[in-house]
């Protein structure tokens, strides 16, 4: 248009669509701002959404931390320290904001924020940073090395973090020439870009929180739904049958995580919280009487702060232990009269409390596999022993028992029998016993009389089970050397006579 000579009036033409054209620039350098401007209360909006979220997934992870340490608690570490670092540099930023902004009256008149001297002052210094520009580049750098020191530097997140927050050298456009990247990126901008742009960082900060924090959940959970974790359980309808009956049950998926560590159980009524390891709950208990066996609870786990009960139940049966023979000497089935002679009683397979038992020939008494029977005065008592089976048969058995009397007691002095020696004096003072040795009952034998008889001296009935004053007198005579005969003991046996207890004889020795 400078070209050649002009007339007035076409100069007055070129000047006109000059002017024009500034026009037009003006006009799009205000969109521009303005539109910078939504941008950023756009982005503004996003954070504070995105916050939210954050936050909420922060709780989640803490409650479950606290449900769940084992399996959450590093986790929930981590996160905090996300957190921290992540709240820091997201406070600084907001910090540079709001002195970028500081002289602006109205926050929302983005076409006044077309200047750049705040930031071309307060970041550069000639060719090189002051040292607030220095410090901009440091919030960056430490933000982006600590959260890859904490996800790790082969983590999927290495490489997003690396580029979010990247402060390498930027490349010229059509030159081999790089510039540094503060220059590059906030240098000679307007303000209201510089805002912006400040915002998207933010936004960086809030994203990255949300992608490590929900990864970190996430992947625990698939990592505990995992199809490696289960295993096949083969469940029973019961852990013993007898030949010919039908093996029922059932096959079930079980899963397996160490770190799922229960906050409660209940064992058959007792708390055996303390016996979980590895998430699991170790039994440790006696098998019990033979028969059928439950085992019954409840497990609690925490989630969201509430008690989540799971409820278990098995069964097993106890059966005689088969290491080694039964072998019973047919002549020796026998119950002596007047004694409490212990029976047991049992089935295998089948509980003490389904099995029934009833006798003849005597008094019978107890339950749950344990009785006592009692003989009368026949010569002949049996038991009978009835159950009905799982299959629906019911099964019958009866063991007979000779009747005796209690074999015959053995006098004694000191718990010595046969010929005692001792002197008078001991003798005296020496209380009469009874006692049948090698009997296996347990019994209280109880003498009531006997009678004494001195060389030389008449012979003595004493009742009860010490010398009287005739019996001392007639001792006093005795000499050394002298037997002396203690016999025709009266005694009983846990309350019943004993028909004949042997004699003891005492050698007095002075």
């Amino acid at each position: 248009m400078a070209a050649g000579k002009m007339s007035a009036r076409q100069k007055m033409i070129n000047l006109m669509y000059l002017v024009f054209i500034a026009m037009l620039a003006m006009n799009m350098s205000k969109e521009v701002l303005s539109a910078f401007g939504f941008m950023n209360e756009k982005l503004t909006e996003n954070n504070l959404s995105t916050t939210l979220k954050n936050n909420s997934a922060y709780e989640n992870l803490a409650t479950k931390a606290s449900e769940q340490a084992a399996k959450f608690g590093v986790l929930y570490e981590q996160a905090k320290e996300v957190k921290k670092y992540s709240s820091d540099f997201y406070t600084y930023l907001d910090s540079l904001k709001t002195k970028m902004t500081a002289s602006i009256e109205d926050k929302t008149d983005y076409e006044s924020m077309d200047k750049t001297d705040f930031l071309d002052a307060y970041f550069f210094k000639g060719d090189g940073f002051t040292k607030e520009g220095k410090e901009f580049l440091n919030q960056i750098n430490s933000y982006r090395t600590n959260l890859i020191k904490i996800v790790g530097e082969k983590s999927q997140f290495a490489s997003v973090i690396n580029k979010r927050f990247n402060t390498d050298d930027v490349p010229v456009p059509d030159t081999n020439k790089k510039t540094a990247w503060l220059k590059a990126r906030y240098e000679g901008f307007p303000m209201v870009a510089s805002l912006t742009n400040f915002t998207q960082m933010q936004a960086d900060i809030k994203n990255t929180e949300s992608d490590i924090v929900t990864s970190l959940l996430g992947g625990k959970l698939e990592e505990s739904l995992s199809l490696s974790n289960y295993t096949g359980i083969v469940s029973l309808d019961k852990t013993a049958y007898f030949a010919g009956e039908k093996v029922t049950g059932k096959v079930v998926l079980g899963r397996y995580d160490a770190t799922l560590v229960p906050n409660k159980v209940i064992l058959n009524g007792a708390d055996v919280t303390n016996t979980v390891k590895d998430g699991q709950v170790l039994l440790n208990m006696p098998a019990g009487n033979v028969g059928e066996k439950t085992i019954k609870g409840t497990i609690f786990f925490m989630e969201n702060g509430q008690p989540i009960p799971v409820d278990f139940a098995s069964a097993y049966s106890v059966i005689p232990e088969p290491s080694s023979a039964v072998v019973s000497a047919d002549k020796m089935n026998v119950v002596y009269r007047g004694l409490d002679n212990p029976i047991s009683v049992s089935l295998p397979g089948v509980g003490a409390n389904n099995i029934n038992v009833s006798a003849s020939g005597g008094a019978l008494s107890g339950s749950n596999g344990k009785f006592s029977l009692k003989p009368g005065g026949g010569n002949e008592a049996v038991v009978t022993v009835s159950a009905k089976l799982s299959s629906g048969k019911t099964v019958t058995s009866k063991a007979v028992f000779r009747i005796k009397d209690i074999p015959p007691a053995m006098g004694s002095v000191r718990e010595q029998y046969g010929i005692v020696s001792m002197p008078k004096s001991g003798l005296a003072n020496a209380p009469i016993a009874a006692g049948l040795p090698d009997f296996e009952f347990d019994l209280q034998i109880a003498v009531q009389s006997f009678k004494i008889k001195v060389p030389g001296q008449l012979t003595i009935i004493v009742n009860g089970s010490t010398l009287n004053a005739a019996a001392k007198a007639a001792l006093s005579k005795a000499q050394r050397g002298d037997i002396i005969n203690i016999y025709d003991i009266q005694a009983t046996a846990n309350g019943v006579p004993i028909k004949k207890v042997l004699p003891v004889s005492i050698d007095i020795t002075n």
